[in-house]
Parts: structure tokens; sequence; C-alpha cells
């Protein structure tokens, strides 16, 4: 199979093939960007293997480029990044062909340098094994296929190039990468190959968690995760890297009386999250971790299972302990305890509340308290609520849908009106402090948690003309005496806005 044609489509790779013939080396294009050429998936990540030095390669093209050469010494490698007329930009990276072998406690491999044969006999499986020649006096553009990768990918199949118990007991994160190109591409993993992960299954605990997590992060955004999960769960990795997600699997019963097995209604509504026609752009860059909410909504729920003889299986509280476990599992996990963590941990804290309201009379109050709590998160709340829904009775789940249908319209109308999201009282503790002459104290909190409620409660609009009237109605209930009116209030107890309501 000859892929001269495609190859000359871009620029990059002639030049490739003709600095490489300068240097009187062989060069070859190799690994992901094979597979997704064959696949016809997009790829800009160029991997290109020479026999001699892959830096001096990288020099000579980036020169002719006029662009930027990032050298890595330690790791015998080089980059460059290169646009094109229509406005591509493509990350090509050198190296030397190389063999490595590696030690039973470390996965970082003692390189040497190699032949094209040492250096597709390391990689992974047999779709990221597959080469192709640059060279321009011996088969430009020819496929170099060792291990039948070709035919695997036409099988579907993911499948290590040599002996599998080998190539991840050398370097156990590939036991996560053969799962994640079963997910990301739908395949099945070769049986010896699935048996050797089982095996191996113990020796992902040498790799770093940062690397795992990474892995498990790219199994979380392909298009049906949970694929990914059973696969992960069936090869005892699972256990190993996400014991709290395991924990939710299974069935118990009393009584006559179960309950749902929370370990497959999470991957249900993981890939419901992943499967959502409702692609907003703020939801598009948060979708990593509207998909992680979706994975510990219920994670508490194994430690707040109970059994009551009148109603059967409860769960309460599994909302607030699993935000408060959210923490704990990013940093776990190394991942960012940030913004994004916060996201997480309201979604999982907030998740009840809008199916709550589906169930019940919706007062204006309740709908108040929702878009105060969620905020700028509230569609992505909605999202994970919607994905809640795994119900088999179909029925069921369209008169669910209905009513979400039903409260998101009533929460659009009352945030039109009220302004709600970050909402935030006009009456501070500053303001309440100078209207009576108070220190900091519980009359202060006290006062603010009133006007804040009669606010939710649609008792009093959130402005100073009539909720500065009603503090001063709630102080006196308290004892207390207002020493200054509205006029005399300080600037530094106002806002702007609030300044120029009273000027």
């Amino acid at each position: 199979m000859n892929f001269s044609d495609t190859l000359t489509k871009n620029p990059i790779f002639p030049l490739i093939a003709r600095e490489a013939e300068q240097l009187g080396v062989q060069a070859y294009v190799i690994g992901g960007f094979v597979r997704d050429l064959l696949l016809k998936r997009p790829s800009k990540d160029i991997d290109i293997v020479c026999i001699g030095s892959g830096i001096t390669l990288a020099e000579a093209v980036g020169k002719t480029l006029r662009t930027k050469v990032s050298v890595f010494p330690n790791f015998g490698t080089a980059m460059l990044r290169t646009s094109q007329d229509n406005g591509d930009e493509w990350e090509v990276e050198f190296v030397g062909a190389r063999k490595e072998s590696y030690r039973s406690d470390s996965r970082k491999p003692i390189v040497e340098d190699g032949s094209l044969e040492d250096d597709q006999n390391r990689r992974d499986f047999t779709i990221n094994a597959m080469g192709i020649s640059l060279n321009t006096q011996n088969g430009f553009g020819e496929l170099i296929d060792p291990f039948d990768g070709l035919k695997d990918i036409k099988r579907k199949i993911i499948r290590t190039p040599l002996d599998p118990d080998i190539t991840f007991s050398d370097d156990p994160l590939r036991m996560m990468r053969a799962i994640r190109f079963a997910s990301q591409l739908t395949f099945d993993i070769e049986p010896d190959t699935f048996d050797a992960i089982i095996r191996m299954s113990e020796r992902i605990d040498i790799v770093s968690r940062e690397r795992v997590t990474d892995e498990l992060n790219k199994i979380i955004l392909s298009p049906t995760p949970s694929y990914g999960f059973k696969l992960l769960y069936h090869a005892g990795l699972l256990d190993r890297i996400f014991p709290e997600l395991v924990a939710l699997k299974g069935v118990e019963t009393i009584e006559g009386k179960g309950h749902k097995d929370n370990f497959y209604h999470t991957l249900q509504v993981l890939d419901n999250i992943a499967n959502r026609t409702d692609q907003s752009e703020e939801l598009r860059k948060n979708e990593l971790w509207l998909r992680w909410s979706a994975l510990l909504h219920d994670i508490a729920k194994p430690a707040t299972k109970r059994f009551d003889q009148k109603v059967g299986w409860t769960f309460h509280g599994h909302e607030d302990m699993g935000s408060r476990w959210v923490p704990g599992i990013f940093r776990t996990m190394k991942l960012p305890l940030n913004e994004h963590m916060r996201f997480v941990q309201k979604l999982v804290r907030l998740h009840l509340r809008p199916i709550a309201l589906t169930k019940e009379q919706i007062t204006d109050s309740a709908l108040r308290r929702l878009l105060v709590d969620a905020g700028d998160d509230l569609d992505g709340l909605m999202a994970l609520c919607r994905a809640d829904i795994t119900s088999k009775n179909y029925e069921k789940v369209q008169k669910h849908l209905r009513n979400f249908d039903r409260v998101e319209r009533k929460l659009h109308d009352l945030e039109e009106r009220d302004k709600l999201r970050n909402f935030q009282p006009v009456i501070t503790g500053e303001l309440i402090m100078e209207t009576f002459n108070l220190m900091p104290s519980r009359e202060v909190g006290e006062l603010k948690t009133v006007i804040r409620e009669a606010i939710l409660d649609g008792i009093v609009p959130n402005n100073l003309e009539a909720a500065f009237p009603y503090l001063v109605a709630e102080g006196a209930k308290q004892g207390l005496t207002a020493v200054k009116t509205l006029s005399e209030l300080s600037l530094n107890s106002l806002s702007p806005e609030d300044e120029k309501s009273i000027n």
C-alpha cells in the first residue's frame, strides 16, 4: 500500500524527505499519524523516526522552514510546529530509531540506538507500530507493517506486537492505553492481550498517578465512556486506580427489597452526558468536568446506604457527603484543585434539587433558591439531572424529561424577571452594622439571613428602596433602633448601583 499521493498534499513530508536525503539518513512517519490516516481520523501530531539523529534532522527541517526547534537532548528528541496555507497547524516530533529495555521496578526504559525494526518492536500496539517511508530513493509513501496493524484496524482489534506479558510488564501504562484506544475507537481487545492485562494489573501501581489520570480522562472523554470503564473493571485495574467507583457495584436485597446497581447506573449517567444534544459553548468548555460530575454524583451512596422496613433502601445525604469527598478524590487523582473541582463539587451537592422540584408543586421561592445556589453552573446542573434519569421504562423517562422542561421554562422566566444568577443581597453586613451602630455580632448575621430569605421568598425586591425599610422593621423586632436613614449611610456600605439609586 502506497500513500505517496496523500503525503505530497502536505508540504512537510516532501520537505522532511529532502532533508533526510541530504543528510544521508532514512526517515519514516510512524505511529498515531499512520493509524489515524488509515482510520480517516483527523490528526495534527506527526512522529518522525530516522535511522540516525532525530535532532539533526529536526534542525535541518527547522532551518528550511525558518521556525524554532525545541530540543530535548536527554530524550534524544526534537519538536517543531509548522502552519499550512489553509491555517492548519502541525506539531512534528523527531527521534532517532531506538531499542529499549526495562527494569522490573520502573517504566523508564534503558535506551540504545536501533534499527527501524527495533523501533517498531518497542511500540505498544500493532495499530501504532505501522510506518510510512519518507525515503525518496527507496519507496516514498510505502506502508511498513510488520505486525499486521492494517489487518487489526480492519478487524477493529487492539493487540500488542510482541508477547503482551512482556509489553505490559515493561510499561504498565500500556494497559491503560489499550483500554483507552478500545474506548476511543470502539475496538475490541484481543483475548490474549486482555488476559495479559488481567495478569499484570498489579503492575499499574508503579505508574505515576498523573499518567494514570491522563489516560483515565481520555477514557472519560471517549464517545461511549462506559465501555472503557467496564474494561477497566473486568481487567482488575479500576479497583486499583478508583476503588470508590468499584464500591458502587452490586445489589443488596432484604425482605425482597433491592436497590439499583449504582455502578452501572453511574456509567449510564456518564454515557447520557456524553451523548446529550444540548451542547452550549459553556458546557463544551466544561465537558471533562461535567463528565466527572456524572462519575461522582452518587459516589457516597455506599457510605449512606440504609435499610428502612417501610420504604426500603435509602441513601439520605449522599449528595452532601459526596460533595465533601470530591476534593479528596481530586487530590488523590492529581486533578486540579481549582474552579474545575468546585464545579464538580457544586453539581454533586445540588444534583437532587431539580429532581425534587419535578415531583412537587413548584414555588417561586424554591426556584429562586436553586437559581442562587447554582449560579452560572445551572446549565451544567440541569444537564446532569437529565442524564440521571436512567429508568428502563421509556414512558417514565419521557414523563421526567417533560417535567424538567417545565422546571427549566420556569427557571428561565424567573431569571429573566429577577436576574438572580450570582445573586448578592443589597443589604450587606457593613450596611446593617452602620444602620444600627453594631459591631460584628450574632444579630448582624441573623438580620442578613432574614433579609436574604425575604428576598428569595419574594416578600421584598432586591433593591435598597424596598429592602432598607424592611431591614429597619426587622431590626425593631429584635429591639434594635436605626441610627441612620438610607440617605445618611456612608458610601463604603453601598455598591455604585446602590449609590445611584438613592442619589
